[in-house]
């Protein structure tokens, strides 16, 4: 924080902003390592905030963000007789008396909690009809320290919402209460073991009207009954909200290819239908998995013996601590983006993202569009595996001009909306690890004609709906048009002009270049009248004349490259 209050606040009120700049990007990537190992040094909840933080691409710069992706949950583990004494009190009995067996090794250790193997008593296990379970054990002491830092983090929040530069981008106080709500609902595992079942219940009603809609449609998007999505059953007695005990779901890794090959497994299908699987989740049943990285997603091949029209496998997610939810509203803007990145429809792509909340009002969208146009156009059916054949200045310059124009807009992200891209991210890196040539729009585009085919209704549906659609924008404008004369009497209103903001950044630098050059001329002038008479003086001014020189000749050739570069464009 004494990094950035010096670097962006400081140095720049003293004219030194442009020196403050230069080493900008090397600064957020040193505190974004510092701040990784700190946090694995610390343990508790700060690799949960690294983590958090990741997915906050509205927050944080790309180069921190892209550090603290791979913070990874791990810590040593706590000696089996803390976690024997604090296991016994939760279930009030002995673990001898509750499990045939109970491993002293965990299989995990994590900052909050660590799993073990366990083997349920007969009775038990007849009963449930499963023998084998994790249990998954707080670490004793671990609610304190959530509440510690917990403390910290709303005290840095509280001085941070004093910066006016942070406050005008971010509610950090409702940043860290969001973020303190996520984690204490993590370790309460009766709230986990809930969700576990909800999960489940969720995924066979999503199965039975996939199998409903693909008997209608052969095209349809790929129906989830044939992946057969599972969760691990809950033993309910000897669950507690700091103990855990689940049915043993181990199988292989959704990552692991080598042993998906081994067991006759297609990587690609699993790619494929963990994707399927996500969307219906994401923008069908609006209840989904928060964290669906390769250790949280078993792919679990089916027993001897078992027959099913369907693959001989199925998929298994475990840990459900962090799930989202997407409300009706969220999730009918989402359907509308889906189906207009589907049609390739930039015009409708913004909509659905005002639709969504993301755009604020007023926001001038025309850019946009020609940018989103842009993209369809050029890169719009291609894979992973073809993007990367395409020419890297070519894509480094599209990829400028697009920051450039979204940079510009106002905009502001609705709550839930992080835990759905840091999935989708999620998603998308674990389907390129099982099929490098995987691409998105083979699965958005029959799923957005399921989709539409749903909604469209008939003509007379369609007409409906576009009527209601006029009826509810012109409803809505009389607020609009006040709400943009309010901040336009409050001086709030911002218009994005990327285009003119370039040509008078090339202004102000001509500007500054001309100036320095006229101090320069003033110097040496100065220098040469005042060497007759103060020798000292005139020596100190022309000396003096040599910053204002190089200032002046680096300022005028950044001009020229700019004013060059903009006309190659």
């Amino acid at each position: 924080m004494i990094v950035a209050w010096w670097f962006e606040l400081t140095l720049p009120r003293i004219g030194l902003g442009r020196f403050a700049a230069r080493g900008r990007i090397d600064r957020w990537r040193s505190s974004a390592k510092r701040f990784r190992a700190l946090a694995v040094e610390l343990g508790g909840l700060m690799i949960k905030v690294g983590q958090f933080l990741s997915s906050r691409m509205d927050v944080l710069p790309p180069e921190i963000t892209k550090e603290l992706e791979g913070l990874q949950d791990e810590a040593a583990p706590v000696p089996f007789e803390q976690i024997r004494t604090l296991a016994e009190a939760q279930l009030g009995m002995d673990l001898n008396d509750a499990f045939v067996s109970f491993d002293p090794r965990p299989l995990a250790a994590a900052s909050l909690g660590q799993a073990h193997s366990a083997t349920l008593t007969s009775d038990n296990a007849e009963a449930l009809g499963f023998a084998e379970v994790v249990v998954k054990v707080q670490r004793p002491g671990i609610a304190a320290v959530i509440a510690v830092d917990l403390r910290a983090l709303r005290r840095i929040a509280g001085w941070l919402s004093r910066v006016r530069l942070i406050s005008r981008r971010v509610d950090m106080p409702a940043l860290v209460e969001e973020f303190a709500h996520v984690s204490l609902e993590e370790i309460d595992y009766l709230h986990e073991a809930a969700n576990a079942e909800a999960f489940a219940m969720d995924a066979a009603a999503s199965a039975t009207g996939s199998a409903a809609r693909s008997a209608d449609a052969s095209d349809a998007a790929p129906a989830v009954e044939s992946a057969r999505v599972q969760a691990p059953r809950i033993v309910w007695e000897q669950t507690t909200p700091q103990v855990l005990t689940m049915e043993d779901v181990t199988a292989i890794k959704a990552n692991d290819i080598t042993n998906l090959r081994r067991a006759g497994i297609d990587p690609h299908k699993v790619a494929t239908t963990f994707a399927h699987t996500m969307f219906d989740q994401l923008f069908r049943t609006g209840f989904f998995h928060a964290d669906p990285h390769p250790g949280n997603i078993f792919v679990t091949p089916s027993h001897p013996g078992t027959t099913s029209a369907g693959p001989n496998w199925h998929l298994t997610f475990v840990d459900f601590g962090m799930m989202g939810h997407v409300p009706e509203n969220l999730r009918a803007g989402l359907r509308e983006l889906i189906i207009a990145v589907a049609l390739r429809d930039s015009r409708r792509l913004v909509a659905s993202v005002e639709l969504i909340g993301v755009l604020l009002d007023g926001a001038d969208t025309e850019e946009l569009e020609r940018s989103l146009t842009g993209l369809f156009a050029r890169f719009g059916g291609m894979g992973f595996a073809q993007l990367r054949d395409v020419d890297e200045k070519e894509l480094r310059a599209f990829s400028t001009d697009f920051e450039s124009v979204v940079r510009d807009l106002p905009v502001q992200l609705p709550e839930n909306l992080f835990l759905i891209i840091r999935s989708l991210s999620m998603v998308s890196g674990l389907c390129s690890s099982l099929n490098p040539s995987f691409n998105i729009w083979e699965v958005v585009e029959p799923y957005a004609r399921e989709l539409i085919e749903e909604e469209k209704g008939g003509v007379a549906g369609t007409a409906a709906k576009e009527a209601l659609n006029f009826v509810r924008l012109t409803l809505g404008l009389p607020g609009r048009l006040d709400s943009l004369v309010q901040r336009l009497e409050n001086g709030e209103l911002s218009v994005a002009t990327p285009k003119l903001d370039r040509r008078v950044a090339g202004l102000e630098l001509l500007a500054r270049g001309v100036i320095s050059a006229v101090l320069f001329t003033g110097f040496v002038i100065g220098g040469a009248v005042l060497l007759p008479t103060t020798r000292l003086g005139g020596i100190l001014l022309l000396i003096a004349s040599a910053p204002a020189l190089i200032h002046s000749l680096t300022t005028l050739l950044r001009h020229r490259r700019l004013t060059l570069r903009q006309r190659s464009r």
